[in-house]
């Protein structure tokens, strides 16, 4: 077996939990390669091991059995890119404050031990796919694991968004923008704003607006065959961005439609606990 260690070097200080695990994997025979998940800015401070040899990530995953991450939430949702290109599961080992998505806490890193002979289960996730349509001409298209947000610029003005589901026109509203969360994502960004919790292994989309100037514009799970289209008010000139995942914004103008229907692509978490979605949300939220 092989498997890819991939330290957020940002939250795993020194890359000492990613040595850790990598000293218990291989005393359960297990090979193993570290790749960071992106390339540090060129003005970090952030010192790396000499003593480590690194591999670039697009070349460590092909022919990998796994991939374990060691960060938050972000680092598993950045990692995951890489890591669906070639089907490979991903385990998460939780360097943050809450970590939904991380499958150990920093300190079961003993239980890493078990993946030498293969006691581990993989747990599938639905994804979306969004599209942007400027004139009938495909200008933007990412795929989320948790969520596709059209929001405000910071300073910006509240926008108008209309938003319909298929053929069928679903609200308008004012307000500082709207998500589209996979069950996985309602524990994100849908989260606080409103949205209601959804066991991730669902199938749905969930609309959430976000700040809305409206009585009505509540959150709406939908089935996963269902479509969303996202528009903004005519004669909109407010600054608008869609990002997806939380990366990078695309500047979005009233001459765009963005689609979010169902992935073909699924994410695949490999799991090593018996932990349910409800001790989860227990032990990250607290029993109150």
């Amino acid at each position: 077996m092989r498997i890819v260690l991939s330290p957020n070097p940002y939250r795993d200080r020194g890359l000492r939990a990613a040595q850790a695990a990598r000293k218990i994997l291989k005393n359960a025979g297990v090979e193993t390669t570290i790749c960071l998940p992106f390339d540090l800015d060129g003005g970090s401070r952030v010192e790396l091991p000499r003593h480590l040899e690194y591999e670039k990530i697009e070349t460590a995953l092909p022919g990998a059995d796994l991939l374990v991450c060691f960060g938050g939430d972000g680092t598993i949702l950045h990692s995951a890119r890489h890591a669906n290109e070639y089907g490979i599961p991903i385990l998460g080992v939780n360097m943050g404050s809450v970590g939904f998505l991380a499958e150990l806490e920093h300190s079961e890193l003993s239980q890493l031990g078990r993946l030498g002979k293969g006691s581990f289960a993989v747990e599938e996730r639905m994804m979306l796919d969004v599209s942007v349509l400027r004139e009938g001409k495909q200008v933007f298209h990412d795929t989320a694991l948790n969520d596709v947000a059209l929001m405000k610029s910071a300073l910006g003005r509240v926008l108008d968004i209309k938003l319909s589901c298929g053929q069928m026109k679903m609200t308008e509203f004012s307000g500082d923008g709207v998500l589209v969360s996979t069950p996985t994502g309602s524990t994100g960004y849908a989260l606080s704003a409103g949205g209601p919790l959804i066991e991730p292994t669902a199938e749905n989309l969930l609309v959430t607006p976000v700040c809305a100037h409206a009585v009505d514009a509540r959150p709406v799970v939908l089935s996963a065959q269902r479509s969303v289209s996202i528009r903004l008010g005519k004669g909109s000139r407010k600054a608008a961005y869609l990002t997806v995942d939380g990366g990078k914004g695309f500047r979005f103008s009233e001459r765009d439609t963005a689609l979010v229907k169902k992935s073909d692509r699924v994410t695949r978490l490999a799991r090593l606990s018996q932990r349910t979605f409800f001790d989860i949300l227990h032990k990250k939220f607290g029993k109150g």
